[in-house]
């Protein structure tokens, strides 16, 4: 069983699954599993890891609208290295302090590979779903596309802190609560924007019209890919961003980009049905944990 099977069997079987983060009295609540295998290349400093994977729940808690409070950390490791767990949870503690929440611990274990398991919490007056879109909105996204994906072509050739500086980003928490009273829809892009769209239009029952120009593409992936090809694929289908994608009424577009503390930009249209690039379909994949 694949994940997007495995994701879709839980939704039948847990009520209210299919956010970003649950929703208890006023509450936002999510959890993530990171380990070394898909989540951490080779070079990746223990501080980058504490502050991906603590930042990666943190980004759901934003794509909700809400305003993130705490998080926690389980911290799993074949050996406990002093400077390396101390490192870790710098690394949280810092990102929960860039986003106003606050680290306040976790657990540890022992375990054949290094694994994280990360939760955190966020208050919401008005939590915004996935679904809610309706046709004729306008598509935005947050910040730039790539980031992660030119981190790890420099994770590849060597160039390691450059690509750990790439691989701390930031939760846009400031963005999601500024954009949360005129979106209609929002996810985060951790699948990467092609999933984000396919997965924003099933929840919705809707279509989304995309045009390629208008879809930021980060300035680090011009220095790593090949050509334009590689380029698009970076951009579009990688993943592990974390940028928001949302919808919002056409006549909210100046107040939304006022508000937003990152840059907002427009890439397309809600449409009744289909999720096109450039008039063509644009495939349904992205970023898949086990692969």
């Amino acid at each position: 069983m694949d994940e997007r099977t495995a994701l879709s069997l839980l939704g039948e079987a847990v009520g209210g699954a299919g956010d970003d983060a649950a929703v208890v009295d006023g509450q936002v609540l999510t959890t993530d599993m990171l380990h070394d295998r898909t989540d951490f290349p080779d070079g990746t400093t223990r501080y980058t890891a504490g502050w991906r994977s603590v930042g990666a729940s943190l980004s759901d808690v934003a794509a909700m609208g809400a305003d993130p409070t705490a998080a926690v950390a389980a911290y799993a490791a074949p050996a406990f290295d002093r400077d390396e767990l101390r490192a870790f949870v710098d690394g949280a503690t810092d990102v929960c302090e860039r986003v106003g929440a606050s680290y306040v611990g976790g657990d540890l274990d022992e375990h054949g590979e290094f694994t994280v398991a990360t939760t955190a919490l966020g208050d919401a007056d008005a939590p915004v779903r996935r679904r809610g879109a309706s046709p004729g909105e306008r598509v935005c996204v947050t910040g730039t596309f790539g980031r992660s994906a030119a981190a790890l072509r420099l994770f590849e050739r060597g160039d390691v802190d450059r690509a750990n500086e790439l691989f701390r980003f930031e939760p846009r928490a400031a963005a999601g609560r500024a954009v949360a009273p005129h979106a209609t829809a929002m996810m985060d892009s951790s699948d990467g924007l092609a999933r984000s769209l396919h997965q924003l239009a099933e929840a919705s029952d809707c279509g989304f019209a995309v045009e390629a120009a208008a879809v930021p593409v980060d300035d680090a992936v011009d220095a790593v890919a090949a050509d334009a090809a590689e380029r698009r694929e970076l951009g579009l289908f990688f993943g592990e961003d974390f940028e928001l994608v949302f919808t919002v009424p056409e006549d909210a577009l100046p107040a939304v980009q006022a508000a937003s503390p990152t840059p907002v930009s427009v890439v397309g249209r809600v449409t009744d049905s289909g999720v096109t690039i450039d008039g063509e379909p644009l495939p349904d994949r992205g970023f898949t944990h086990g692969e």
